[in-house]
């Protein structure tokens, strides 16, 4: 057997692992090994008698090729970078969105709103003063988080195309729109249940048979636009629905 010393990699049925000597220190006739695992990197102290040195090898340390997946390898520490991102940067969204927030905004989505063990919120600031901003980041922060998967966008018919446009271009998000058209061509099916992002008119969700189909799919998150729409007032004994 090699002589042990100081940085030689060893093998031997006493360690699961191959392992890099540390330190080596000589007592009487056994000899005390300080090593770490070349894998798991796990310390260990061992004292060895003359019969267990007898079963140690001294083997070539790992050798370093670099013929590697470098794209792979990269693409990999990103994927962790990225899901991970959230929890080192307090404004992730912002970040890797094409917004530039405005302090009331900012204040709205994460000081109030993603503090909230339960998200049930209502922003009712002033027409143009970026709502749908605040929709778009608390999507991209619940995503990146793993939080929600399924979508649903209720919105007046005419601001469909506005919604889809600002969420493409600002925030990389696409939504699919369902219509009457989408029902017809998906006959015997629930659309509402195969799309995972969805848009859609409060005047058209609002309508009996869709109504129907739409109580069947269960939804993470679900936005209403211009929801001073929606209402329920008690008329004596009946309830009345906007």
């Amino acid at each position: 057997m090699h002589e042990i010393k100081t940085g030689c990699f060893l093998e031997s049925p006493l360690w699961n692992e191959q392992v890099r000597v540390i330190s080596v220190s000589h007592l009487g006739n056994k000899v005390k090994l300080e090593t770490v695992g070349t894998a798991t990197q796990n310390y260990q102290s061992i004292i060895l008698t003359p019969e267990d040195l007898a079963k140690i090898s001294v083997v070539q340390g790992l050798s370093l090729d670099f013929t590697g997946d470098a794209l792979g390898h990269f693409l990999t520490i990103e994927a962790h970078r990225i899901r991970n991102a959230y929890q080192f940067d307090p404004l992730f969204a912002v970040s890797v969105s094409q917004v530039d927030p405005l302090p009331h905004q900012i204040e709205a989505v994460y000081h109030y709103i993603l503090r909230n063990p339960r998200i049930r919120f209502l922003l009712a600031d002033d027409p143009g003063a970026g709502k749908t901003i605040m929709a778009g980041l608390l999507i991209k922060e619940l995503k990146y988080r793993g939080l929600v998967d399924r979508i649903l966008i209720l919105v007046p018919g005419h601001l469909k195309d506005q919604w889809k446009r600002e969420m493409r271009d600002k925030f990389q998000e696409k939504l699919e729109e369902v219509n009457r058209a989408t029902i017809n061509a998906s006959w015997g099916q629930n659309v509402w249940k195969e799309k995972n992002q969805v848009i859609t008119s409060l005047d058209f969700a609002r309508q009996d048979d869709v109504k129907e189909s739409l109580r069947e799919a269960q939804w993470d998150l679900v936005i209403v636009d211009e929801a001073h729409k929606l209402s329920a007032y008690r008329y004596g004994e009946k309830v009345k629905k906007t």
